[in-house]
């Protein structure tokens, strides 16, 4: 088969496809990666092939025009509120609203689903794989009669907030019906002469399957097929340190924001001095994974700190009593995966939600971003190393992971739906 992954041009976005892409190239599938050309370089360090569509300019005029004020951004993305029922109309239609222009609309591009249908109209791949965010990924299927399938990083609060507000649409009288992202999605679809009913556009914005690497029990109810698949760190270019092949004497906590946490957003809200200087009385080895930005000169750090720029997580995390983390899609996954209870600093997009997810179901805490200080994250570390009931409740989920099939387990099975889906 040939098969198209997408991905918008976001390092951690695209790492997800990373291991399903590889799993069907060895299987002898013929895989190529879309996405803007700010990716090339991640796309082909990853051992796949990369074919840049597009250009970068309406992701760079969204980070512009965000201008770093993460509140902005932020505005109406309470997932955490609206993953039972949404409020009201008037928030579920901000929401559709902001996500469509605040997100979908921008991260695509009109350059970039222009690119990607050609490319799906020449190529004629059987199946595109995307990434939630990544619309011309489906909207090139639709062009080419391939079959596509989402794959998920994180709770489906994105179908999850549709398929509430799709219920308030149809009760909606006949002169009130706004729906945002559908206008978008059918208005790209007519520019290239596709059939834009009702029907496509959900069919597009849900994807004919869904391909989750999630627990089970942390899935949210959507109406979608769902397909488990057991998650895979990458973590792309990565060399172990000598010092991680010895056995601690102690407990080991990982402090850590994440390469998307950086990356995307800069510096940090938190004094990261003062927070590790109030673990200093902690019987535990601290890894912190912080850069030289994150740790100004502001004097020695306790003798149980260990700092270190970057360290593969999955390389990491099995020898972690805990983890402290801002939700990030990547390091909650693999932490998950590895059984480790987490404390969870989160404050945007769906990290609010993994947070509370996580701390429910007994296996981490979710500690707002504005009580975080010295007192608060030292109890909440010292919680987390003394938690026997947290620690089996976050080996469960761990093996609620492990018995999704792998990826190459998956093959066979996405063959089986691509044929059943594609359009002759």
């Amino acid at each position: 088969m040939r098969i198209l992954l997408t991905s918008f041009a976001h390092n951690t976005h695209y790492y997800n496809l990373v291991a399903l892409g590889w799993a069907l190239r060895c299987a002898g599938h013929d895989v190529r990666v879309a996405s803007q050309p700010s990716l090339t370089d991640t796309i082909t360090a990853s051992g796949l092939t990369a074919v840049p569509v597009g250009d970068d300019g309406a992701i760079v005029e969204l980070i512009t025009e965000i201008g770093g004020d993460l509140v902005l951004y932020q505005q109406g993305m309470d997932f955490v509120d609206t993953r039972d029922a949404p409020q009201s109309w008037e928030h579920a239609l901000g929401q559709q609203t902001i996500m469509s222009a605040m997100c979908f609309a921008p991260l695509n591009g009109d350059s970039t689903i222009d690119d990607m249908v050609a490319l799906a109209r020449s190529w004629q791949p059987d199946l595109v794989l995307w990434e939630p965010f990544t619309y011309a990924g489906p909207i090139a299927a639709h062009a080419c009669g391939a079959a596509h399938a989402r794959l998920l990083w994180g709770p489906d609060v994105v179908l999850n907030a549709r398929q509430q507000f799709r219920r308030l649409l149809d009760e909606r009288p006949a002169g009130q019906r706004e729906d945002p992202v559908g206008e978008w999605l059918t208005w790209t679809l007519e520019r290239h002469g596709l059939a834009a009913d009702e029907d496509t556009v959900e069919e597009l914005f849900a994807g004919l399957w869904t391909i989750d690497p999630s627990a089970r029990s942390l899935r949210l109810p959507v109406r979608s097929e769902v397909v488990p698949m057991r998650f895979v760190p990458y973590n792309g270019a990565s060399v172990i340190p000598d010092w991680l092949s010895e056995r601690p004497d102690r407990p080991r906590v990982c402090i850590t924001l994440g390469v998307s946490t950086r990356e995307t957003y800069g510096g940090d809200d938190v004094h990261f001095h003062e927070l590790l200087a109030g673990l200093a009385d902690v019987d535990a080895e601290i890894i912190a994974t912080l850069d030289a930005g994150q740790l100004p000169d502001a004097g020695d750090l306790p003798a149980n700190v260990r700092v270190v720029d970057f360290v593969p997580l999955d390389a990491l995390l099995p020898s972690c009593a805990a983890i402290v983390h801002h939700g990030g899609a990547g390091t909650c996954f693999t932490a998950t995966l590895h059984g480790v209870p987490q404390i969870v600093v989160a404050s945007l997009w769906d990290a609010p939600l993994k947070a509370l997810q996580l701390a429910e179901a007994g296996a981490g805490i979710a500690l707002a971003p504005e009580k975080l200080d010295v007192h608060t994250l030292r109890d909440a570390v010292v919680h987390a190393l003394e938690s026997h009931e947290m620690a089996e409740r976050a080996r469960r989920l761990s093996e609620e992971m492990l018995a999704a099939p792998t990826p190459a387990a998956l093959v066979p099975r996405l063959e089986r739906l691509t044929a059943a889906h594609r359009r002759v």
